[in-house]
């Protein structure tokens, strides 16, 4: 408890400086990259294009996904610049969401500056159409927050149960036109 008091205290005295939803310059930074250095890249996949998708406030970082046509990737960029995490280009982060613990590496860009990404998909072949993609996007975001801990507890009856599977085996998972339609990508199990 001292230590949370001390990190209100220090917020307190300390101006923050909030910077803005970066969705606008990361379609622009990216699609130069998509434009410039991936040009003529085999694996890319036509069928997408560069988005900045879902982005809200999480802790003291901006979260969504970035669909391009060579990766998918969970997002993390500051949002107050006096709590950005010091570290080295290419560390890997850990962060707790309620679906999981996942690792971000931390990457800069000239243009952009520091962020830090969790692939989802790398490349993307599988997606036939930009709006999959998109929505296979938000579903990443949606999953993240649902908490699966109560199923994840052992009872007595069950003592073999299956693990929930991770969001990345959530993700590569074949979903069927079904599934799809009746929303049932975040509640599937591994066996099913």
């Amino acid at each position: 408890m001292t230590d949370n008091a001390c990190t209100s205290t220090s917020a307190e005295t300390m101006p923050s400086t909030m910077l803005p939803d970066p969705s606008a310059r990361l379609d622009a930074v990216f699609k130069q990259i998509g434009d410039t250095r991936m040009q003529g890249l085999p694996f890319l996949n036509p069928a997408l294009r560069v988005e900045a998708v879902g982005f809200r406030p999480w802790q003291n970082f901006w979260l969504g996904v970035l669909v391009t046509p060579w990766v998918m990737n969970l997002m993390l960029l500051p949002r107050e610049a006096e709590r950005w995490p010091r570290a080295g280009r290419g560390e890997r982060l850990h962060y707790e969401f309620p679906a999981g613990n996942y690792d971000f590496i931390l990457a800069h860009d000239e243009t952009l500056g520091e962020y830090m990404m969790c692939s989802l998909f790398s490349p993307v072949q599988q997606f036939g159409d930009h709006e999959t993609a998109r929505q296979t996007a938000e579903f990443a975001l949606k999953a993240l927050f649902e908490n699966d801990a109560s199923e994840e507890t052992p009872d007595e009856e069950t003592p073999n149960k299956t693990p929930r599977p991770t969001l990345q085996e959530k993700l590569a998972t074949p979903l069927s036109k079904r599934d799809f339609l009746r929303g049932r990508f975040l509640n599937r199990s591994a066996t099913e």
